[in-house]
């Protein structure tokens, strides 16, 4: 059996191809990174808001559970149980 090229030839290419790498740019100016925000990431960003709306909601309904201020409404909670469960 025969093996034929033994050795670090492989290395040779790869640090070839490194150093075109890191040669700079010659004749004209380096390329400018642009970004677009999609429509659809701008509606998450809005939902986000939203989100932090409703945290100040809960952190006050925590503050008044904590200190004994909150009252729960029996009838309001029935009603909203009897419409989910039956559709009306």
């Amino acid at each position: 059996m025969k093996i034929n090229q033994i050795g670090n030839y492989n290395i040779q290419a790869y640090k070839q191809q490194q150093n075109k790498a890191d040669q700079p740019v010659k004749g004209g100016s380096a390329p400018s990174d642009k970004v677009e925000i999609s429509s659809r990431a701008k509606e998450m960003q809005e939902v986000s808001k939203l989100e932090s709306d409703r945290q100040v909601k809960v952190n006050a309904l925590k503050e008044q559970v904590q200190s004994g201020n909150y009252t729960i409404q029996a009838g309001a909670i029935a009603k909203s149980l009897k419409q989910f469960y039956h559709g009306e």
